[in-house]
Protein backbone atom coordinates (compact mmCIF):
# COMPACT_ATOMS: atom_id res chain seq x y z
CA UNK A 1 0.00 0.00 0.00
CA UNK A 2 1.33 3.42 -0.99
CA UNK A 3 2.26 6.02 1.63
CA UNK A 4 0.13 9.17 1.39
CA UNK A 5 1.77 12.17 -0.22
CA UNK A 6 2.05 14.96 2.37
CA UNK A 7 5.33 16.49 1.12
CA UNK A 8 3.83 19.95 0.57
CA UNK A 9 1.15 20.03 3.26
CA UNK A 10 3.10 22.47 5.48
CA UNK A 11 4.09 26.00 4.51
CA UNK A 12 7.75 26.42 3.50
CA UNK A 13 9.66 29.71 3.61
CA UNK A 14 11.24 28.78 0.28
CA UNK A 15 10.44 26.00 -2.19
CA UNK A 16 13.28 23.89 -3.58
CA UNK A 17 13.09 22.54 -7.12
CA UNK A 18 11.30 19.20 -7.31
CA UNK A 19 13.58 16.14 -7.32
CA UNK A 20 12.95 12.41 -7.51
CA UNK A 21 14.62 11.74 -4.16
CA UNK A 22 13.85 9.27 -1.38
CA UNK A 23 11.00 11.38 0.00
CA UNK A 24 9.26 11.26 -3.39
CA UNK A 25 9.96 7.54 -3.82
CA UNK A 26 8.04 6.80 -0.61
CA UNK A 27 4.86 8.52 -1.81
CA UNK A 28 5.21 8.37 -5.59
CA UNK A 29 2.32 6.00 -6.43
CA UNK A 30 -0.08 8.08 -4.35
CA UNK A 31 1.34 11.35 -5.70
CA UNK A 32 1.02 10.50 -9.37
CA UNK A 33 -2.42 8.87 -9.14
CA UNK A 34 -3.81 11.90 -7.29
CA UNK A 35 -2.05 14.38 -9.59
CA UNK A 36 -2.32 13.00 -13.14
CA UNK A 37 -5.84 12.51 -14.51
CA UNK A 38 -6.12 9.29 -16.51
CA UNK A 39 -2.81 7.93 -15.24
CA UNK A 40 -4.08 4.41 -14.58
CA UNK A 41 -5.67 4.22 -18.04
CA UNK A 42 -2.42 5.34 -19.69
CA UNK A 43 -0.40 2.76 -17.76
CA UNK A 44 -2.82 -0.10 -18.48
CA UNK A 45 -2.93 0.71 -22.19
CA UNK A 46 0.86 1.00 -22.37
CA UNK A 47 1.04 -2.76 -22.01
CA UNK A 48 -1.80 -3.35 -24.46
CA UNK A 49 -0.23 -1.13 -27.12
CA UNK A 50 3.18 -2.74 -26.51
CA UNK A 51 1.69 -6.18 -27.16
CA UNK A 52 0.21 -4.95 -30.46
CA UNK A 53 3.60 -3.77 -31.72
CA UNK A 54 5.73 -6.53 -30.19
CA UNK A 55 8.27 -8.22 -32.46
CA UNK A 56 10.12 -11.44 -31.58
CA UNK A 57 13.56 -10.91 -30.05
CA UNK A 58 13.12 -7.15 -29.63
CA UNK A 59 13.84 -4.61 -26.92
CA UNK A 60 11.10 -2.70 -25.09
CA UNK A 61 12.38 0.48 -23.44
CA UNK A 62 10.80 2.23 -20.46
CA UNK A 63 12.77 5.48 -20.34
CA UNK A 64 12.33 7.36 -17.10
CA UNK A 65 10.88 4.23 -15.53
CA UNK A 66 10.52 5.62 -11.97
CA UNK A 67 8.96 2.77 -9.95
CA UNK A 68 8.30 0.62 -13.03
CA UNK A 69 4.56 1.04 -13.60
CA UNK A 70 4.94 1.03 -17.40
CA UNK A 71 7.46 -1.82 -17.20
CA UNK A 72 5.04 -3.96 -15.20
CA UNK A 73 2.23 -3.13 -17.61
CA UNK A 74 4.37 -4.44 -20.47
CA UNK A 75 5.41 -7.48 -18.42
CA UNK A 76 1.77 -8.49 -18.14
CA UNK A 77 1.32 -8.39 -21.91
CA UNK A 78 4.62 -9.64 -23.35
CA UNK A 79 6.11 -13.14 -23.42
CA UNK A 80 9.80 -14.13 -23.00
CA UNK A 81 10.24 -14.99 -26.69
CA UNK A 82 9.40 -11.41 -27.63
CA UNK A 83 12.68 -10.12 -26.16
CA UNK A 84 13.39 -8.10 -23.04
CA UNK A 85 12.32 -4.90 -21.31
CA UNK A 86 14.99 -2.32 -20.52
CA UNK A 87 13.93 0.11 -17.79
CA UNK A 88 16.12 3.19 -17.30
CA UNK A 89 16.07 5.93 -14.67
CA UNK A 90 18.63 8.42 -13.35
CA UNK A 91 17.33 8.35 -9.76
CA UNK A 92 19.11 5.70 -7.72
CA UNK A 93 16.38 5.87 -5.06
CA UNK A 94 13.68 5.28 -7.66
CA UNK A 95 15.56 2.44 -9.35
CA UNK A 96 16.28 0.64 -6.09
CA UNK A 97 12.60 0.62 -5.16
CA UNK A 98 11.71 -0.34 -8.74
CA UNK A 99 14.04 -3.33 -8.49
CA UNK A 100 12.21 -4.51 -5.36
CA UNK A 101 8.79 -4.07 -6.98
CA UNK A 102 9.80 -5.96 -10.12
CA UNK A 103 11.31 -8.80 -8.08
CA UNK A 104 8.12 -9.14 -6.04
CA UNK A 105 5.91 -9.07 -9.13
CA UNK A 106 7.73 -11.28 -11.64
CA UNK A 107 7.43 -15.01 -12.08
CA UNK A 108 9.77 -17.50 -13.81
CA UNK A 109 7.75 -17.36 -17.05
CA UNK A 110 7.79 -13.58 -17.38
CA UNK A 111 9.77 -11.58 -19.91
CA UNK A 112 13.26 -10.53 -18.79
CA UNK A 113 13.57 -7.05 -17.27
CA UNK A 114 16.92 -5.25 -17.23
CA UNK A 115 17.24 -2.17 -15.01
CA UNK A 116 19.76 0.57 -15.80
CA UNK A 117 20.81 3.57 -13.70
CA UNK A 118 21.62 6.19 -16.32
CA UNK A 119 20.76 9.48 -17.96
CA UNK A 120 18.28 8.38 -20.61
CA UNK A 121 19.89 10.77 -23.10
CA UNK A 122 23.07 8.66 -22.88
CA UNK A 123 21.41 5.26 -23.37
CA UNK A 124 22.05 3.40 -26.61
CA UNK A 125 18.67 2.48 -28.13
CA UNK A 126 18.91 -0.69 -30.18
CA UNK A 127 16.52 -3.20 -31.76
CA UNK A 128 13.50 -1.47 -30.21
CA UNK A 129 9.95 -2.54 -31.00
CA UNK A 130 8.47 -0.24 -28.35
CA UNK A 131 9.84 2.82 -26.57
CA UNK A 132 7.87 4.33 -23.67
CA UNK A 133 8.31 7.91 -22.48
CA UNK A 134 5.53 8.26 -19.93
CA UNK A 135 5.84 11.74 -18.37
CA UNK A 136 9.59 11.79 -18.99
CA UNK A 137 10.37 14.06 -21.96
CA UNK A 138 8.90 17.01 -20.05
CA UNK A 139 11.84 16.84 -17.61
CA UNK A 140 14.46 17.04 -20.38
CA UNK A 141 15.59 20.56 -21.42
CA UNK A 142 13.63 21.58 -24.55
CA UNK A 143 16.87 22.22 -26.44
CA UNK A 144 17.83 18.53 -26.01
CA UNK A 145 14.51 16.98 -26.99
CA UNK A 146 14.86 16.75 -30.76
CA UNK A 147 18.31 15.14 -30.64
CA UNK A 148 17.09 12.73 -27.97
CA UNK A 149 14.12 11.67 -30.09
CA UNK A 150 16.39 11.26 -33.13
CA UNK A 151 18.51 8.83 -31.11
CA UNK A 152 15.39 6.89 -30.16
CA UNK A 153 14.10 6.84 -33.75
CA UNK A 154 17.38 5.51 -35.14
CA UNK A 155 17.34 2.65 -32.64
CA UNK A 156 13.79 1.52 -33.46
CA UNK A 157 12.86 -1.31 -35.80
CA UNK A 158 10.61 -0.61 -38.81
CA UNK A 159 7.00 -0.63 -37.64
CA UNK A 160 8.00 0.11 -34.03
CA UNK A 161 6.00 2.48 -31.82
CA UNK A 162 6.88 5.29 -29.43
CA UNK A 163 4.46 6.06 -26.59
CA UNK A 164 4.81 9.63 -25.34
CA UNK A 165 2.76 10.89 -22.40
CA UNK A 166 3.14 14.52 -21.29
CA UNK A 167 1.64 17.44 -19.46
CA UNK A 168 0.68 19.83 -22.25
CA UNK A 169 0.15 23.52 -22.97
CA UNK A 170 -2.55 25.21 -25.06
CA UNK A 171 -2.01 28.04 -27.55
CA UNK A 172 -5.39 29.49 -26.62
CA UNK A 173 -5.10 31.37 -23.31
CA UNK A 174 -8.71 30.63 -22.36
CA UNK A 175 -8.24 26.91 -22.92
CA UNK A 176 -4.97 27.01 -20.99
CA UNK A 177 -6.71 28.62 -18.03
CA UNK A 178 -9.68 26.25 -18.24
CA UNK A 179 -7.54 23.12 -18.26
CA UNK A 180 -5.27 24.42 -15.51
CA UNK A 181 -8.32 25.12 -13.35
CA UNK A 182 -9.81 21.71 -14.11
CA UNK A 183 -6.53 20.04 -13.17
CA UNK A 184 -6.48 21.89 -9.86
CA UNK A 185 -10.08 20.85 -9.19
CA UNK A 186 -9.05 17.26 -9.92
CA UNK A 187 -6.29 17.54 -7.32
CA UNK A 188 -8.64 19.12 -4.76
CA UNK A 189 -11.11 16.29 -5.32
CA UNK A 190 -8.26 13.89 -4.55
CA UNK A 191 -7.56 15.55 -1.21
CA UNK A 192 -4.85 18.08 -1.98
CA UNK A 193 -5.20 21.48 -0.31
CA UNK A 194 -4.69 24.82 -2.06
CA UNK A 195 -1.41 25.15 -0.14
CA UNK A 196 -0.17 21.80 -1.43
CA UNK A 197 -1.21 22.61 -4.99
CA UNK A 198 0.50 26.00 -4.88
CA UNK A 199 3.76 24.77 -3.33
CA UNK A 200 4.01 21.74 -5.66
CA UNK A 201 3.47 24.04 -8.63
CA UNK A 202 6.31 26.30 -7.43
CA UNK A 203 8.60 23.31 -6.93
CA UNK A 204 8.03 21.90 -10.39
CA UNK A 205 7.69 24.97 -12.62
CA UNK A 206 11.42 25.20 -13.37
CA UNK A 207 11.84 21.44 -13.70
CA UNK A 208 8.86 20.29 -15.78
CA UNK A 209 8.63 22.29 -19.04
CA UNK A 210 5.44 21.42 -20.97
CA UNK A 211 4.78 22.05 -24.67
CA UNK A 212 1.75 22.04 -26.96
CA UNK A 213 0.55 18.91 -28.73
CA UNK A 214 1.33 20.63 -32.05
CA UNK A 215 4.95 21.17 -30.97
CA UNK A 216 5.27 17.52 -30.00
CA UNK A 217 3.74 16.24 -33.23
CA UNK A 218 5.84 18.47 -35.48
CA UNK A 219 9.01 17.35 -33.69
CA UNK A 220 8.04 13.68 -33.96
CA UNK A 221 7.31 14.06 -37.66
CA UNK A 222 10.53 16.00 -38.12
CA UNK A 223 12.68 13.17 -36.80
CA UNK A 224 10.97 10.70 -39.13
CA UNK A 225 7.88 9.15 -37.55
CA UNK A 226 5.35 8.47 -40.30
CA UNK A 227 2.20 8.48 -38.17
CA UNK A 228 1.48 10.40 -34.96
CA UNK A 229 -1.71 10.93 -33.00
CA UNK A 230 -3.14 11.60 -29.57
CA UNK A 231 -4.82 8.44 -28.32
CA UNK A 232 -5.73 9.78 -24.87
CA UNK A 233 -6.24 13.20 -23.30
CA UNK A 234 -7.70 14.43 -20.03
CA UNK A 235 -7.41 18.16 -19.27
CA UNK A 236 -3.76 19.20 -19.71
CA UNK A 237 -2.37 15.66 -19.87
CA UNK A 238 -2.12 13.65 -23.09
CA UNK A 239 -0.60 10.45 -24.44
CA UNK A 240 0.57 10.16 -28.03
CA UNK A 241 1.61 7.33 -30.33
CA UNK A 242 4.25 7.71 -33.01
CA UNK A 243 4.82 4.88 -35.49
CA UNK A 244 8.04 4.37 -37.44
Amino acid sequence: MSTKDVIYNQAFASIADFAFDQSVVEVFPDMIERSVPGYNTIIAMTGVIASRYAQPGSHYYDLGSSLGASTLSMCRQLSPDQGKIIAVDNSEAMLQRCREIIADSQGPQDITVELQLADIRQVSIENAAVVVLNFTLQFIPPADREAFLQTIYRGMRPGAVLLLSEKILFDDDKLQQLNTDLHHEFKRANGYSDLEISQKRSAIENVLIPETIDTHQKRLQGVGFCSTDVWFQCFNFASMVAIK
